[in-house]
């Protein structure tokens, strides 16, 4: 035999035995939990302690989070991910895992060429609701939001028609376009990730719209097996309640009674007393007081005067004088959340907060003034500011009570 014929097979079988070794690695699992950002703070079947509960039974040996590398690295994430934030970084902290930051978005220039503003920048004073707003849940579909939601075809129908249609006119096409490429990116992030863990399980938590079109990219990588997060297994109730840490329940607390969404009336009651019982324990804190004074308020089981009596008691006290278990703040320099237009303030300052609302619906506009400027008192002149910008989401016509 010709010795160009031995090079020939010898090139071809050095090619050859790597491929053949990686087709004998065990496959990378890869789990993609599609949630609703914050649904976890208004939906029962979704509570945090679901996810830190699901990931104790998984146990993962990567977790992906939906931000990108750069931002993650200093610890910078997206205000709305409360799963991350309030959930994921806690458990990991008591459970080492890698974390690995899989999101893309354009950089601020493009995003003030195709959009006209930055993105990641919230407005001075933010609206009440909708885009640059304040998030709430105003459809009462949301208390029914399962867990593994995004595994229901149903769910995720409208976005696959709305990501494969372009728009009429193509100059109002970018945010399908944009999506598309970023939730393509997102899974060649992933996809790096799978390959440097083969025969490991990867868990990715991200915005369930992203789901669909990341395992389409993903699906035919022989290095990967798409596993549906459902398969894994549903936590019970007993390891849900014991993954349910204080700060999860003063997360649900602060969002359904003090936030925005208290605004909409949309709020599971029986669970939400269920939690704050769990949270105000046998000598409840002034905190727990606040959100005990606020929920009779809100379910019509006190007058405005007796909810006003209860508030000023609550800010007389030195005990109120502390942050509250969570808040959601991103930046510290302003008075709010993406949740509460007055939630980075302590106790003490919400419950004059509070005292106003009732005072102001109650018609007695100069003692609602006057516990404003308590409340005001020895804060930023930014953060005052936002005080005086938010005041009117605290009178009647706001229909925030």
């Amino acid at each position: 035999m010709p010795r160009s014929i031995f090079a020939l097979a010898a090139l071809l079988l050095a090619v050859a035995l790597p491929r053949l070794a990686v087709a004998q690695e065990p496959k990378t699992r890869v789990a993609i939990l599609g949630v609703d950002h914050g649904a976890q703070l208004v939906a029962e079947k979704d509570q945090p302690g679901m996810l830190a509960a699901w990931l104790d039974m998984v146990k993962p040996d990567a977790l992906c989070i939906e931000r990108p590398p750069e931002q993650a690295s200093r610890q910078d994430y997206y205000e709305f991910t409360y799963e991350v934030q309030g959930i994921i970084l806690p458990w990991v902290a008591k459970r080492p895992t890698e974390i690995c930051p899989i999101d893309w978005m354009p950089p601020a220039d493009d995003q003030l060429l195709g959009f006209g503003l930055d993105l990641d920048a919230p407005l001075e004073i933010r609206k009440a609701s909708g885009f640059q707003g304040f998030l709430t849940f105003p459809d009462r579909k949301i208390l029914d939001w399962d867990f593994f939601a995004a595994e229901d075809p149903a769910v995720l129908a409208p976005l696959r028609k709305w990501a494969g249609e372009p728009a009429l006119r193509a100059d109002r096409d970018l945010p399908r376009r944009l999506y598309l490429y970023r939730t393509y990116m997102q899974a060649q992030r992933i996809r790096a990730i799978a390959h440097k863990r083969p025969g490991e399980t990867v868990v990715v938590v991200v915005g369930y719209f992203h789901k669909p079109d990341i395992e389409a990219v993903l699906q035919n990588d022989p290095v990967i097996e798409l596993v549906s997060p459902a398969s894994l297994g549903r936590p019970g109730d007993d390891a849900v309640r014991a993954s349910t840490t204080a700060a999860h329940r003063g997360a649900i607390l602060s969002f359904n009674l003090l936030g925005m969404q208290a605004a909409t009336g949309v709020m599971n009651r029986d669970w939400v007393e269920r939690v704050l019982a769990d949270f105000a324990g046998s000598t409840p804190s002034p905190e727990a007081r606040l959100f005990r004074t606020r929920l009779a308020l809100l379910t019509n089981r006190i007058s405005l005067a007796e909810a006003a009596s209860q508030y000023a008691a609550i800010a007389a006290d030195p005990a109120a004088e502390k942050p509250f278990t969570w808040d959601g703040v991103k930046d510290r320099s302003r008075i709010d959340s993406f949740f509460d237009p007055f939630g980075n303030l302590d106790v003490q300052r919400r419950a004059r907060i509070e005292l106003a609302r009732t005072l102001f619906a109650q018609g007695k506009a100069a003692r609602a003034g006057q516990a404003l400027e308590q409340a005001s008192a020895g804060l930023s002149p930014r953060k005052a500011l936002q005080l005086e910008g938010y005041t009117p989401m605290l009178k009647p016509a706001s229909k925030a009570l």
